[in-house]
């Protein structure tokens, strides 16, 4: 069996535009896989491109080999772009090989640990909205649940003051604590929207214990940065989302930076890169807390990468009772994971077991999209 060619569908489906690449071989199989590099999907469809013309003709059975072809022969290594491009051709090359033995992909990478994938929730800090929507999470079962900041609250799209947000996000944190326990994990993610100092202040703000997580605070180009706020809070961190290598995760992990190591399968290298970064964090007593904002590709991608690590504590649906994020079309992708509660059940089928309508997903145009660019009262760019 050869890979006899490589394709590529950069295409708007629910919110976004996702990157799927399918892999097709000689024999009549096929797998596939997806980018994580949202906002520049032609960017990776490009390194995607120049991948195809070399890997025609190769032993899709090499997953290793392969990786290591694609990350290594060239005199510049690595880079989001082309992990991400790295990412989405491992992802179908473990589909083709799951299919070519009849065995799922968790079985690939050693069986899997669990038979459910428990998830969290996600949900913005809006006023009151924030105590109903936290209480409706409870009282479904959901053990886990993630919050997002205050914005701007008087209308104003497109802007955000860090300082003006900390306060008010802070005292609604602790009032959820207050109204509704402690016997469920809570998160927030500032996305990377604070400074050191701003991120210090915000959990000097908090109860004791009002938060189990803290996710990416700051930018992560700088771990020394991380290393300075560590020394001012106990909060744990979550942080890797946008980490495109081991390596990227190996200072993080090293120096005790983060607790929950935030691997998107889509960005990092795919399954095989994946996979050692679960057992570098797995040395350090590190949990994986895979980050899954994408369709569904990369949330099957993710539950087999979950089941089949024993360091795990919950991946990112975007599927909650309270956050109905559209990642999929059902012409596109007529069978899609289901949660069952706050689970993903891990699946039997060959390969990944995904569906994908090609007609439909060929029918797809691209559409041009930029991230919100998120400015302060002063006129200023700041993080999005």
């Amino acid at each position: 069996m050869i890979i006899s060619d490589i394709k590529t569908y950069p295409a708007w489906i629910g919110h976004r535009n996702q990157l799927i690449v399918k892999v097709e071989t000689d024999e009549g199989i096929f797998g596939w896989g997806e980018s994580g590099l949202s906002g520049r999907e032609l960017a990776v469809e490009g390194a995607v491109k120049h991948y195809r013309e070399y890997l025609l003709g190769k032993d899709p059975m090499r997953l290793g080999a392969i990786w290591q072809e694609l990350y290594r022969s060239q005199y510049f290594e690595g880079g989001r772009v082309l992990t991400a491009a790295i990412s989405a051709i491992d992802i179908a090359l473990h589909d083709i090989v799951g299919q070519a033995l009849n065995v799922p992909v968790y079985q690939l990478l050693g069986g899997k640990h669990r038979d459910l994938i428990p998830c969290f929730a996600t949900t913005p800090v809006q006023g009151e909205g924030v105590i109903e929507d936290v209480a409706l999470l409870i009282k479904e079962g959901w053990q886990a649940i993630r919050l997002t900041p205050v914005f701007d609250d008087g209308g104003n799209a497109g802007l955000f003051e860090p300082a003006e947000s900390i306060g008010v996000t802070a005292k609604w944190i602790n009032r959820v604590r207050e109204e509704l326990g402690s016997e469920f994990m809570l998160g927030i993610d500032y996305h990377h929207r604070l400074t050191v100092a701003e991120s210090a202040s915000f959990c000097q703000r908090l109860a004791p214990g009002a938060i189990d997580f803290l996710e990416e605070p700051i930018r992560d180009e700088n771990p020394d940065a991380y290393a300075a706020l560590r020394q001012m809070t106990g909060v744990p961190f979550a942080i890797g989302e946008e980490f495109s290598s081991k390596w990227a995760f190996l200072p993080y992990l090293e120096r005790g930076l983060t607790n929950y190591a935030r691997i998107d399968i889509c960005n990092v290298g795919g399954f095989t890169e994946s996979m050692k970064v679960a057992a570098l964090a797995e040395m350090h007593y590190v949990d994986i807390m895979p980050h899954n904002p994408l369709g569904p590709i990369c949330t099957l991608a993710s539950i087999h990468l979950s089941a089949a690590v024993p360091n795990f504590s919950w991946q990112e649906t975007r599927n909650a009772p309270t956050e109905q994020l559209k990642v999929s079309d059902t012409d596109v992708f007529p069978e899609t994971p289901a949660l069952e509660g706050m689970y993903y059940r891990v699946p039997d089928a060959p390969g990944l077991g995904i569906t994908v309508n090609e007609d439909a997903l060929k029918a797809k145009s691209f559409q041009f999209w930029e991230a919100p660019k998120l400015k302060r009262r002063d006129g200023s760019i700041t993080n999005w």
